[in-house]
């Protein structure tokens, strides 16, 4: 389905010139109403204005004709609105409209509508218009209820005042980071709460401090985890921190449509950071985050899953601390957890599992046992990171240290999302999952006796022909029962 809009969103300028409405019913009415929420000029052509209509033209001023349309009328406006009511009348009056050179809009008429009037959250002269190109009007009204709730209602009036204090700051502040930085003190700080309580003095002394004490901004490394690879799965404190970097450094693991979800103009440096293929060392990141943040510029250290579970934010955390540079962690949804929903699978299960080991595979691939092993045969659920090439070193080490070659495995290549493909299994059949070449995407192991609670209804055997299924059902209705 293609992403791109029919038509193009823009403000008219409409303060102090002539728009006409012509109608005499609710068309009309709803039309006006919504032009009231600017400075232009109304002017409501109708020869039969009903009641409600009438009296509420009189109440708020607006200049009326009470003539039958006619050709001459649309002379001199800058939009027209034809809202008789009548289909062909309507055309009639935009058509005229048009030999003018004037936009125009018919109402339920897409094809006699130059321009499509939106929802409009106002909060002048902030404005929010939502539109669905006539597709779901209503729709259009349930976002602006919803829009309409976030915004503070004093939202314009911070506004005004910062349009008083633009020219002093495009003056002494420097373009960039400093400024983005003292805006966004502006609108989210005291500032915004007297304006809130109706205090413009406190307000305005309060800008006032702002400005003189503005000076360089020092850099700043946010570690942002990008979850296990869904957009929607992305934190909302990591899509706001994104909007605020100057730097994007990305994993290859990391979605591009995540990373374009930074701001636009946002510097975008790929480091690798994937098995096998790694563009830059990790003492390369690091000093890179810290050059960066040394330029003052606002960084994003944007990491698969979650930076503190195998993202290595450990050595970034020692070098930004040795550079005296701050920064902040932005948990993100790891991979363990969004593979085992798409399992349906419960990581613990009361009186099955009641721990939890994340590893990564290599852990299990050298010559001493780790210490976690032991929980695995007692009944830990073990989540391995890039276990795929270690497979049947991993299956191997836990048969050998105890664990049944029966324990239940579900395997998850890229988690949450629609490209991800599920596979089951036993731990006697995971060494196979190294022959699998065309898994190419981060794979995650899940084993233990609580797996065998997991729904395998959208797997696949990880052994072709073995009859996996209704043997994980088995195990699944003994755990149960």
């Amino acid at each position: 389905m293609s992403q791109q809009l029919s038509v193009f969103p823009a403000f008219f300028r409409v303060a102090q010139k002539r728009v006409a409405v012509f109608g005499n019913g609710d068309e009309a009415f709803a039309k006006v109403r919504l032009l009231l929420n600017t400075e232009a000029r109304i002017i409501a052509y109708t020869d039969r204005p009903e009641p409600a209509f009438e009296k509420f033209l009189k109440e708020a001023g607006i200049a009326t004709v009470r003539e039958p349309f006619a050709a001459h009328q649309v002379e001199g406006a800058t939009l027209v609105f034809a809202a008789t009511g009548d289909a062909a009348a309507d055309r009639t009056i935009v058509t005229a409209a048009r030999e003018k050179k004037i936009p125009a809009n018919a109402v339920d008429q897409p094809d006699y509508c130059d321009f499509l009037t939106p929802a409009l959250v106002n909060r002048a002269p902030v404005a929010v218009a939502i539109g669905t190109e006539g597709a779901g009007p209503v729709l259009a009204q349930m976002i602006r209820a919803q829009i309409d709730q976030l915004l503070s209602p004093s939202l314009g009036l911070v506004a005004t005042l910062a349009a008083s204090y633009r020219e002093a700051v495009d003056r002494l502040i420097p373009r960039g980071v400093a400024r983005r930085v003292f805006w966004r003190r502006f609108f989210e700080g005291p500032i915004a709460d007297h304006v809130a309580v109706g205090d413009l003095a406190s307000a305005r002394r309060e800008a006032s401090r702002l400005l003189d004490t503005a000076e360089r901004v020092p850099g700043h490394v946010w570690l942002v985890g990008a979850g296990p690879g869904a957009e929607d799965l992305l934190t909302l404190r990591a899509q706001r921190v994104m909007m605020e970097a100057d730097a994007i450094v990305y994993d290859a693991l990391v979605p591009q449509a995540i990373v374009d979800m930074g701001r636009r103009d946002a510097e975008r440096l790929s480091v690798g950071k994937r098995k096998g293929c790694h563009t830059k060392s990790q003492d390369e990141i690091n000093q890179l985050l810290v050059k960066l943040a040394g330029e003052g510029k606002r960084v994003v250290r944007l990491k698969s899953g979650d930076p503190l579970i195998f993202g290595r934010a450990g050595e970034e955390m020692a070098a930004l601390r040795e550079a005296r540079i701050s920064y902040d962690i932005v948990p993100g949804i790891t991979s363990a957890f969004a593979a085992a929903a798409d399992f349906e699978l419960p990581l613990t299960l009361r009186g099955v599992a009641s721990s939890l080991v994340f590893t990564t595979g290599h852990d299990l691939a050298g010559d001493v046992l780790p210490d976690w092993a032991r929980l695995a045969v007692s009944g830990a659920t073990i989540a391995v990171y890039m276990g795929r090439t270690v497979a049947a070193s991993v299956a191997g080490r836990l048969i050998k240290a105890g664990l049944s070659p029966e324990t239940t495995v579900a395997v998850i290549e890229n988690a949450s999302r629609a490209e991800r493909r599920l596979l089951h299994g036993t731990l006697r059949d995971l060494p196979d999952l190294e022959n699998r070449t065309e898994l190419d995407g981060p794979v995650m192991v899940i084993i233990g006796d609580a797996v065998a609670g997991a729904n395998f209804a959208r797997s696949e055997p990880l052994i072709a022909g073995r009859r996996q299924g209704s043997d994980a059902a088995k195990r699944t209705e003994q755990i149960w029962n």
